[in-house]
């Protein structure tokens, strides 16, 4: 007999899909699939669901696992007693710590055997439902992640920050990825007198053409075919508080000419309504792409670049505030000791400065990351920072080359210590680990034959 549960499937790969509804449709009423990312939210506005198996990677981020935790957070803002179990084919510890505390009810990696994916799904129905997004947001936010920096640089960045909250001004961040830019945009928020109503961020970068529009006006019932029911949209959401624009060089010429009118009339009209809706925002914009430059090429209109720049705060980069790095690194061990509940963990004086003297492509992001690995995998008091040693810290390799040689680097590292740590636990018992790994025995054959174990 089928479980009376609706389980929403979403993953790029057509054929994951395929074979995850034949078989979860042998066990449950209603099985439906998604593979544009983009739709997840507005098939959530439509319809309710008990379960999302969701993939961690898509096409336009292959390993790091942002993208899906990024639609894992909407979706339980969107669906709060929602369930959702991440999927990915780079299994990877912290990934699945990042997963968890987002609000993922388990994870499970690619590829699975049916009898695992159907046990992990019917765990995670069973699980009560999971305090609402926004108490773990709030541990992500500025209240509890300040704008670190003693150098001359940050101390600039900060009374810029004091003098335009005080006013409704457009804001554009421009500055690498990592650097802090949303941490600035909640910061401008939290200190000005729209502290009260909401903060609404947008990702331009994860969302499609198509559906861009909808997203950030809103639409109608019935608008087009997936529009099931009305959806306000960002702009109304935002309106009394402030709208955080990300990742906006993503923007289309025909979706920049959409929001230049939104900002000119302050209205929006949404998806297949013939009224324009009055609307209150205070806008902030952010990207770590050359805008004038766009502008120049023609990519990019010079009127909405106007219109959005009337104050620019630029986030200089990690490696021009190297005497933040010590403050960012106790920070951040701190941080996540308390979170991990680690006590008692320090950072070598020796790894200070070896760090310190690192480039950091990643930004703050990276370091912020690297320290929540080493907390992560601490075996004693001292956490490890060897999965950023040997190349990754070798300040003449060239940035792209770093962050890549630091990312391959680490999940080979977290691989082969997962599988020394199941072959141990199980007394070297394969069978047992690769079912505890969520891998076939012959995947795991091929791991133990690459790190020689």
């Amino acid at each position: 007999m089928k479980q009376p549960y609706k389980v929403l499937v979403l993953d790029d790969n057509h054929d994951i899909l395929i074979a995850s509804r034949i078989f979860l449709k042998q066990h449950f009423v209603q099985v439906l699939t998604l593979q544009e990312p983009a739709l997840l939210l507005t098939t959530l506005n439509s319809e309710h669901f008990d379960l999302l198996l969701l993939d961690m990677n898509f096409s336009r981020d292959t390993q790091s696992g942002e993208e899906g935790l990024f639609y894992l957070k909407q979706a339980v803002k969107t669906q709060p007693e929602l369930k959702v179990v991440m999927m990915t084919a780079y299994a990877a510890l912290p990934l699945a710590v990042k997963a968890m505390q987002s609000g993922a009810a388990n994870f499970i990696a690619k590829p699975w055997q049916n009898e695992q994916l159907l046990q992990t799904l019917q765990q995670a129905l069973q699980q009560p439902t999971q305090p609402k997004p926004a108490s773990h947001k709030a541990t992500e936010n500025a209240a509890t992640i300040p704008l670190l920096g003693e150098s001359q640089a940050m101390q600039q960045v900060l009374r810029t920050i004091d003098k335009v909250a005080a006013t409704d001004a457009n804001v554009l961040l421009l500055g690498e990825s990592g650097t802090g830019k949303a941490l600035v945009a909640q910061a401008i928020h939290q200190a000005s007198k729209r502290a009260a109503a909401a903060f609404v961020s947008v990702d331009m970068g994860s969302l499609s053409t198509s559906l861009l529009e909808s997203e950030l006006f809103g639409h109608k019932k019935g608008a087009f075919t997936d529009a099931k029911s009305d959806y306000a949209g960002r702009f109304v959401e935002a309106s009394g508080g402030t709208l955080l624009l990300d990742e906006l060089a993503n923007l289309a010429l025909p979706q920049q000419a959409k929001l230049l009118t939104a900002l000119q009339n302050r209205t929006v009209v949404p998806v297949g309504a013939s009224q324009a809706v009055a609307v209150d925002i205070r806008l902030i914009c952010a990207t770590n792409e050359n805008l004038y430059q766009a502008v120049t090429e023609g990519s990019f209109r010079q009127d909405l670049l106007y219109r959005i720049n009337t104050v620019e705060i630029v986030l200089p980069p990690l490696r021009e505030r190297k005497e933040d790095i010590p403050l960012l690194l106790d920070w951040y061990l701190q941080h996540y000791s308390q979170r991990y509940q680690r006590d008692g963990l320090h950072i070598s004086a020796a790894d200070k400065r070896t760090l310190q003297s690192y480039d950091w492509p990643g930004n703050v992001r990276q370091l912020a990351h690297a320290v929540e690995r080493a907390v992560v995998l601490a075996e004693g008091n001292t956490v490890d920072f060897s999965q950023l040693q040997s190349s990754a810290l070798n300040p003449a390799i060239s940035s792209a080359s770093e962050q890549k040689a630091d990312t391959d680097f680490f999940l080979e590292f977290v691989e082969e210590k997962t599988i020394r740590q199941a072959l141990q636990y199980y007394q070297g018992n394969v069978s047992q680990a690769a079912k505890a790994l969520g891998l076939t025995r012959g995947a795991l054959y091929r791991r133990l034959e690459k790190y020689g174990l």
